[in-house]
């Protein structure tokens, strides 16, 4: 009896000394499952449905709250969960905002949403206040200050607020439960350091949920991969961190169109997300690799080794050739897309002329400059034939260091006098003396910035009347060049915008791609011209959606 006393005041003092010692509660992690399922849905038909958590939600949830210390608080700081898009993520983030909010028992907590600008800190936040909306006895105790994104409990004094990537103004925040959405798209470590370095020491319990999906990131240099590989070593067991619970549902491997795969990395495949939408995607990334990469990415959660992905095969451009010569096209009206220089890029001016009249298809050409100064070197350097190009008459060299705006200027005046130009379409960021002067001589000029928003369609445009062979150009050995050199990055929402090609993290100086950006620039604006606008209606209905 002795020694078993002994054994028992050991036991008792080696548990006072191991305060994580875990155990778990089902009652409590009953309670969390509870709280999630009085929510209902808020998206497509599901919209006011319960929340009934799907197994792998609920496995999640239960162990998050189940599982606690000895001493009855919460043994895990933080749940980290990766998943692809269309997975449920939103909701259950929303959910988890609503139970630190209403139901953990924090008296004035402080819950943040937070990711990488407020619009995206926002979709949490809506589906939250939808949650609430649908349900009398949350709606009745609460105060929505939409325009503060801002939720406030009456009862508990708690409040969940929405915070964006300007981290400067985040310090001495006392928070209670932090939701990290998408912590991949963060532009950089700031937020993430100013939520989680002392931040919720006063509280007796803080977590903080990461909800997101992988990131495009082949430096691996963004605190979203940080993150991501410190969970890869706690499930592979080569750290160990008693405070963090991770989850990861993804597929590694090469298989991609293997359907198995894609139950893998997609738990709600079949319920949020249907098998089409994913076989339709896979469809689209078996065509070009710009739909692949993302594939692999949203779809089977990998994290991007590649930065960017060429545009189009360059076949396509030479069996668009259209026989045809700029004289065909007088009289006709047409939109005029401008991209202008550095001292060693090209300056470049494309004309697109959509179907008008006895015209059926569209068509496109080109004017480009370059100049003189160092010309030479650049042909040394870049490994191209510039000096070829001039003789050919696909390029113009104009003296100087720079390209002299004024030959550009007259050029397009005299283009003003042969053809009905619409409008001149450029980015005014970088031509604004230009488009001044010539808007003072009577053209319409229109700002297209260089944006993922502004660039896609038109982009998706030209892709599909060139698939379809429905749009031709001149023969133009510089465009032909420049359309091989073009590259696209694409963002989490599947929008894209043309780059220069990248190596490591420099930009490959000689792949010029100015008159395929001058031709976007003028395709942004052509695809809304009379009849042209079902074409911009379809593009975006054929768009994928995210």
């Amino acid at each position: 009896m002795k020694r078993f006393l002994f054994a028992l005041i050991i036991f008792l003092i080696l548990l006072g000394q191991l305060g994580d010692f875990a155990m778990f509660s089902d009652a409590r992690a009953d309670r969390a499952v509870k709280f999630f399922e009085m929510l209902k849905h808020t998206k497509g038909k599901f919209h006011g449905q319960p929340f009934t958590l799907l197994p792998w939600q609920s496995n999640i949830i239960r162990d998050v709250y189940g599982t606690l210390k000895n001493d009855g608080t919460r043994q895990y700081k933080f749940a980290y969960l990766e998943i692809p898009k269309k997975n449920g993520k939103s909701e259950m983030a929303a959910g988890a905002a609503l139970y630190h909010l209403f139901a953990d028992g924090e008296k004035n907590g402080e819950v943040y949403g937070c990711a990488a600008d407020r619009g995206q800190a926002s979709i949490v936040f809506d589906v939250a206040v939808d949650m609430i909306d649908q349900l009398p006895a949350l709606h009745k105790r609460t105060k929505i200050l939409s325009a503060k994104k801002r939720i406030l409990d009456k009862v508990s004094g708690s409040y969940y607020q929405v915070l964006s990537a300007e981290a400067y103004t985040k310090h001495g925040l006392n928070a209670s439960a932090v939701i990290f959405d998408e912590l991949h798209a963060q532009p950089n470590r700031d937020l993430w350091d100013v939520m989680t370095f002392g931040a919720g020491d006063a509280r007796s319990q803080p977590i903080w949920w990461v909800i997101t999906t992988a990131g495009d990131d082949p430096d691996r240099v963004s605190i979203g991969w940080e993150q991501h590989d410190y969970a890869m070593m706690l499930l592979s067991g080569e750290r160990a961190d008693p405070t963090w619970y991770p989850v990861i549902f993804g597929y590694e491997g090469d298989d991609i169109y293997n359907e198995h795969n894609w139950h893998i990395a997609n738990p709600s495949l079949g319920t949020t997300i249907q098998i089409e939408s994913v076989r339709e995607s896979a469809v689209k990334a078996k065509i070009k690799p710009a739909d692949e990469r993302l594939f692999r990415w949203l779809r089977l959660n990998q994290w991007i080794t590649t930065k960017l992905t060429t545009w189009l095969p360059l076949d396509l451009f030479e069996k668009t050739v259209g026989d045809w010569n700029p004289m065909d096209l007088v009289g006709l009206d047409c939109f005029l897309g401008i991209d202008l220089s550095s001292t060693t890029d090209l300056t470049s001016i494309a004309l697109v002329f959509p179907p008008q009249g006895t015209l059926l298809e569209w068509r496109v050409m080109w004017h480009s400059w370059i100049p003189r100064e160092g010309m030479q070197e650049r042909i040394n350097t870049d490994k191209v034939h510039y000096d070829k190009f001039e003789k050919a008459g696909w390029i113009e060299v104009t003296e100087g260091n720079t390209v002299d705006y004024t030959v550009l200027e007259n050029k397009i005046i005299e283009l003003g006098k042969l053809y009905k130009i619409i409008e001149i379409d450029a980015d005014m960021k970088f031509a604004m003396m230009l488009l001044q002067r010539l808007e003072k001589v009577g053209f319409t000029c229109v700002d297209i910035p260089q944006t993922f928003m502004n660039m896609t369609t038109p982009l998706n445009s030209a892709e599909k009347l060139i698939r379809d062979g429905k749009i031709t150009h001149l023969d133009d050995q510089v465009a032909k060049w420049t359309f091989g050199n073009a590259s696209i990055a694409q963002n989490g929402n599947g929008n894209m915008k043309l780059v220069k090609e990248h190596k490591g993290r420099s930009v490959v100086r000689s792949k010029r791609i100015d008159p395929i950006v001058a031709w976007m620039n003028a395709m942004s604006r052509a695809v809304t011209y009379k009849g042209s606008v079902d074409l911009s209606a379809q593009i975006l209905s054929d768009d994928w959606g995210m």
